[in-house]
C-alpha cells in the first residue's frame, strides 16, 4: 500500500529501511505548535483570497485547534509511517473533519512549510535564550556591584599580571553576553521574512496573499525569492553560530570557576547545590556543574559544524539532506539553555574568598607596571627605559624573595638614582587598582558606575518586554 499523502505515483509502500531513514517525526514533533500556527494562518489566507470557502476554512481551523489541544494534552499519537509532523497533523485533521482536510495543503508544499516551522521555532527559541542571557547578565552585574572594590589578581598567560577587582572581572562577562544577545538579535531580525507561499520551489499559480500570511505570523515581510526561501538555512547557521560563541564564553567562565574552586587557587566556593562528591574520596567537592557547562560547549560547536557540512554541497533548492538540520539544532539549543541556567545559578551561589583573592593579587610582582608608569610620570623617563629599570628592580626583589614594596629606597636607587620615597605610594595593590581610572578600567568607582549602568539597562529591557 502506498503512502496516502504522496503515494499516487507509487504502487507499494517504502521498504522498512527506507521508512527508518526517511522518518523525522522522532524529532520534528517539536515543531507541532509552530506547524499548527502556520496552518491556521495559511487557511485564513486561503479563505480571504477565495481559494477555499469560509465554511471549509472554519472546519479546518476548528480541526487544527482540536489537534493542538490533543498534542498539548499528550493524547495525540504520532506515527512514524506518516514521516513528519506535517503529515501527522494533516492525517489527524482528516480523521476529524474528513476529506476537506486535504484543502489545507493548497498553494503550499512541505518545503515552504518546514522552512516556516523552523523559522518560527528558531525565533521563539531566540526570544527564550535572550531572556535567559539577560537574567545571567543581571546576576553578574549584581555581584559585580557588590564586589566593585574586592581586589583579585588579573592574569595574562594565566600568570599574575596586574591587580583588578572581582567586579571588573565579572563585568567582562556581562559585556560578552551583551554581544551574544546582539548576535542573536541580528539573526532574529534577518530571519524575520515569511517563506510560506513559496511552495516547492517556484511559487504557486493560486492568487495567494503572502503579505497577509506574513503579517499574521509576525514577520516583517514575505521572502522575495521562492527558490531561496525553501533552500535557505542561513537563519539556522547564524543562530547556531551565535549559540557557539555564547557557549565558548560560558565555557571560559566555567573553566575559571573550576580553577577558582581548587585548593590551589581557593578564590571561590560553590555550595552543595552545584557540586558533587566522589564515590571513593570523601573529602572531594567537585565543581561538576561548571565542568559540564565547559563540556557541553562542544555539543553546540559540533552542531554548527555539522550543519555547515550538510549545507556546503547542496544545489538549489531542497534536498532531503536538509532533514539533518534539526536534531543537532534542537540539541544545541537545549544544551545552551541548560548551560545558561546552570551558570546563572552558579554566579548567584558562588562565595568568593576575598582575603585569598587579595593576597594573591600582590603575587608575581603585579604592581611592576605601576612602578614603570610612576617612572614615566614622575621622572619623565621614556617608557622603554622605565620598563628596563623596572625589570631590573623586579629581578632584585625576586632574588631576595620579597615584594617590590619591601625593597629599600637604596635598593631602588641602585638601579635608578632619581627614584624618591614617593615611589612607594604606587606599589600596593589597593593603590594600583584605584589608579586605573581610564574609561573601562578597574578602578572601583568605574566598576560601580558600569555595574549600575548595566543593571539600569537590563531593568529597562525587562520592563519593555513585560509592557
Amino acid at each position: 500500500m502506498s503512502n496516502k499523502m504522496w503515494g499516487g505515483r507509487f504502487a507499494s509502500a517504502p521498504d522498512a529501511i527506507m521508512e527508518e531513514i526517511n522518518a523525522s517525526i522522532g524529532f520534528d514533533y517539536r515543531f507541532a505548535a509552530q506547524d499548527i500556527r502556520g496552518s491556521l494562518a495559511h487557511v485564513a489566507m486561503l479563505a480571504g483570497a477565495g481559494i477555499v470557502t469560509r465554511e471549509n476554512a472554519e472546519a479546518i481551523s476548528k480541526g487544527l485547534e482540536q489537534v493542538r489541544a490533543e498534542i498539548e494534552a499528550g493524547t495525540f499519537t504520532f506515527s512514524r509511517a506518516l514521516e513528519d509532523i506535517h503529515m501527522n497533523v494533516e492525517s489527524r485533521l482528516a480523521e476529524i473533519i474528513g476529506p476537506e482536510a486535504g484543502r489545507l495543503h493548497t498553494a503550499r508544499s512541505r518545503n515552504d512549510q518546514v522552512a516556516l516551522d523552523f523559522k518560527l521555532w528558531i525565533r521563539d527559541t531566540i526570544d527564550q535564550l535572550d531572556g535567559q542571557l539577560a537574567e545571567l547578565q543581571t546576576a553578574l552585574a549584581e555581584k559585580a556591584l557588590a564586589h566593585a572594590a574586592s581586589i583579585m589578581p588579573g592574569f595574562t598567560h594565566l600568570q599574575s599580571a596586574q591587580p583588578i577587582t572581582l567586579g571588573h572581572h565579572l563585568l567582562a562577562y556581562v559585556e560578552m553576553l551583551g554581544r551574544d544577545r546582539g548576535r542573536f538579535a541580528d539573526s532574529r531580525r534577518r530571519l524575520n521574512e515569511c517563506p510560506l507561499g513559496s511552495a516547492a520551489l517556484a511559487g504557486t499559480s493560486f492568487p495567494i496573499d503572502r503579505e497577509q500570511t506574513a503579517r499574521a505570523l509576525g514577520f516583517d515581510r514575505p521572502t522575495a525569492n521562492s527558490l531561496d526561501s525553501v533552500s535557505d538555512r542561513d537563519f539556522v547557521l547564524e543562530t547556531l553560530s551565535a549559540a557557539a560563541i555564547t557557549a565558548v564564553h560560558l565555557s571560559r567562565f566555567a573553566e575559571e570557576i573550576v580553577l577558582w574552586a581548587t585548593p590551589q587557587f581557593g578564590f571561590a566556593r560553590l555550595s552543595d547545590s552545584f557540586t558533587t562528591g566522589s564515590s571513593i574520596m570523601p573529602q572531594k567537592r567537585n565543581p561538576d556543574a561548571a565542568e559540564l557547562v565547559r563540556g557541553k560547549s562542544g555539543r553546540v560547536i559540533g552542531s554548527l559544524t555539522g550543519l555547515l557540512m550538510v549545507m556546503k554541497g547542496l544545489p538549489l533548492a531542497y534536498s532531503k539532506d536538509m532533514q539533518e538540520d534539526k536534531e543537532g539544532t534542537f540539541d544545541a539549543m537545549q544544551s545552551l539553555s541548560l548551560c545558561i541556567a546552570a551558570m546563572t545559578g552558579m554566579v548567584r551561589d558562588m562565595q568568593p574568598d576575598l582575603k585569598r583573592m587579595k593576597a594573591s593579587a600582590g603575587a608575581g610582582y603585579s604592581t611592576a607596571t605601576d612602578l614603570a608608569d610612576w617612572l614615566v610620570k614622575s621622572l619623565k623617563l621614556p617608557f622603554r627605559r622605565a620598563h628596563h629599570v623596572t625589570g631590573s628592580i623586579v629581578k632584585i626583589a625576586s632574588d631576595r624573595g620579597v615584594g617590590l614594596e619591601k625593597l629599600k629606597l637604596e635598593d631602588l636607587r641602585s638601579v635608578e638614582p632619581m627614584i624618591t620615597e614617593e615611589v612607594f605610594s604606587v606599589l600596593g595593590v589597593d593603590k594600583s587598582v584605584r589608579s586605573r581610572t581610564s574609561y573601562g578600567g578597574t578602578a572601583p568607582a568605574n566598576v560601580t558606575a558600569q555595574a549600575r549602568r548595566w543593571l539600569k539597562t537590563l531593568a529597562k529591557q525587562n520592563a519593555k518586554k513585560d509592557a
